[in-house]
This record gives structure tokens, C-alpha cells and sequence, in this order.
């Protein structure tokens, strides 16, 4: 897939959010921001996938549920960006795809699973925003975007780096994801932020393999100083690359966002984390993600609230 890419010219109007003044927003099946589900990514610009696994999970488990309730929440999703003044849903052919088939009993199979279904849909020249599901996702996402386009730049917003070498003895974790993409040359080398990283780690060699592959690190301590500002020298450098952005929601603060699997305390509010995403506007975005939504941890399912609308904020970007 060549980047920057065009929309589709699809007979017919484009696929559109439900309107909520016919068909109140408590009615209906649940799909994405209300769209028609479509699964069939040649009609598609941009499709939304879930990705309900959480196989990888260490701690709190719960993110496979993450997508039925970002569905429901994004029932409150208008098309119109007053602030980055777009509507996406009329830009682009954009619609719920539906989930992914998982094997909730292996991570290495999910794996296969994952990479071979999104290749299937990246080669009908559709980008995709896949909703997890834990973050050891990113990996058989990345695997299915490098076989058409490329390695690609990566933004990453988290509580923690996800570099670490594996857990209990299997190699393959939400923590790993990163560390195995960077290894396997699926991200462009010198070409990935993190941001939004804080709390105790296992050691202080556990930055060691950040700094051995030049991935810039923006820590929460330092984004509370600085803001949008620091991310600013890294998005000059990536210039045109295709940039990949996922969002763990344990990046926001458990205050925020309660509903997640390691929640960590002193994380970004969810204005901080809007305004955020959206000064990324003008990048070249291939795709993106967000994961470790928790609904059984959620309180009044603000997490998941909150998730819908960094999903559309998201959507913008492209």
C-alpha cells in the first residue's frame, strides 16, 4: 500500500452513523460510532475491527470484552470535529468491519489468526483501526501492515515501554509486543516515540533495549512540564513516513480511566490525551490501534466512553 492514499470511488453514499434524532441512541445493534457493518474491506477506506483477545494479559484480564463496550459507548459519536473541523465519515469510506476470529486458548495461533485476516483486508487497500483486546496484538498487526507497506514509523502512548523479553517463561505477552516488532525490522529503526511512560519498573537496565534501538521516550513526568511541545522534534524527523499510532488506555490515569488490566497512578487526564491525538494532525497515519480496555474494571463505563471518542479523534487524523 503506497501512502498517501486516496478514498475510494464506490458507487453509492457513503457509509454514515445512524441518525440518532430518528433512532435514539440507546436502540439499535451495536456497532462502531453507529456505523452499518460492513465486512468487506474493498468497499472500505478505513475499516474498525475488534479484536477481542486477551491471551497475553499478566495481571487483571477482562480486554476481550474491550470491544462489544467501546461499541455501545460510541453510541454518542457525532460526525463533526469543531475543532479539527472534519467530518471523517464524509471523508472517508469508514464503517465496523466486525471482530476478528481469535483463539482464545493460544497466543501463537491468535498470532497467525490476526496477521492473515488484516493482510486480507490491507490488500483491498483498506487501513485499518483495530480495537482490543490486549496490546500483545500490536505484533500480528504490525506483521499484516509491513507485508504491504513497509516498516513503518510508531507512535506509541502507554504506562509502559513493552519491551521486556517475555513472562512465566513464554516469550509472548501484552508487555513483549514492542521489543519482538522492533527485532522483527517491522518498525523503521530511529523511528519510534513512546510516550506516557511512568511507575516502577523491574530494573534500571529496563530501558537499556529503548536506548540500544533509538526509540525516543517522553515520560509522563516530563509531558505533565512540557506537553504537546515535546513530541513536536520526533514528528519533524518521521516528516511524510507512514506512522503507525497505538494507545494503551493505561496511559490515561486510572482516575480517568479505571477500567484496565495494570493500571498506573500520575497518567495523563482525558483532556490531556485528546488534545494530544489531535495535535498529531497532518501526519501520515497507515493505521492505528487502541487496547487494554477492561470493561469489568470500568466505573460507569467511563473507560470505555473514553475510548470511543480517542477512536474518533483518531479517525481525524487520517
Amino acid at each position: 500500500m503506497k501512502f498517501p492514499i486516496k478514498p475510494k470511488k464506490v458507487k453509492g453514499a457513503h457509509p454514515s452513523p445512524v441518525d440518532a434524532l430518528v433512532y435514539p441512541r440507546f436502540s439499535g445493534v451495536p456497532t462502531f460510532m453507529r456505523l452499518p457493518h460492513v465486512p468487506r474491506a474493498d468497499e472500505l477506506d478505513i475499516a474498525l475491527i475488534g479484536v477481542p483477545f486477551d491471551g497475553g494479559t499478566t495481571y487483571r484480564p477482562g480486554p476481550r470484552f474491550g470491544p462489544l463496550n467501546i461499541r455501545v459507548q460510541s453510541a454518542m459519536i457525532r460526525p463533526w470535529n469543531p475543532v479539527l473541523k472534519t467530518d471523517p465519515f464524509s471523508r472517508w469510506r469508514i464503517a465496523d468491519y466486525g471482530d476478528l476470529s481469535v483463539n482464545p486458548l493460544s497466543v501463537d495461533d491468535t498470532y497467525t489468526r490476526i496477521t492473515k485476516q488484516l493482510q486480507d483486508v490491507l490488500k483491498a487497500k483498506c487501513r485499518t483501526v483495530c480495537v482490543g483486546g490486549d496490546h500483545s496484538i500490536l505484533l500480528p498487526i504490525l506483521r499484516a501492515v509491513h507485508s504491504e507497506s513497509g516498516p513503518v514509523a510508531l507512535i506509541q502512548f502507554d504506562a509502559h515501554g513493552d519491551t521486556w523479553s517475555g513472562h512465566f517463561g513464554s516469550p509472548h505477552s501484552h508487555g513483549t509486543p514492542v521489543k519482538y516488532a522492533v527485532e522483527e525490522g517491522l518498525i523503521e529503526e530511529g523511528c519510534a516515540e513512546q510516550v506516557g511512560l511512568r511507575g516502577q519498573v523491574y530494573s534500571e537496565h529496563d530501558f537499556d533495549f529503548a536506548k540500544k534501538h533509538r526509540i525516543s521516550i517522553v515520560t509522563a513526568e516530563e509531558f505533565h512540564r512540557g506537553g504537546n511541545n515535546l513530541l513536536k522534534p520526533f514528528i519533524k524527523r518521521i516528516a511524510k513516513r507512514p506512522v503507525y499510532i497505538t494507545l494503551d488506555i493505561d496511559v490515561v490515569d486510572p482516575a480517568f480511566a479505571p477500567g484496565t488490566g495494570t493500571p498506573q497512578v500520575a497518567g495523563f487526564t482525558s483532556a490531556q490525551m485528546i488534545d494530544v491525538i489531535r495535535s498529531l494532525n497532518g501526519i501520515n497515519l497507515a493505521g492505528c490501534d487502541l487496547v487494554e480496555v477492561s470493561p469489568p474494571y470500568d466505573n460507569g463505563e467511563i473507560t470505555s466512553l473514553l475510548a470511543a471518542n480517542l477512536l474518533y479523534e483518531m479517525l481525524c487524523l487520517f
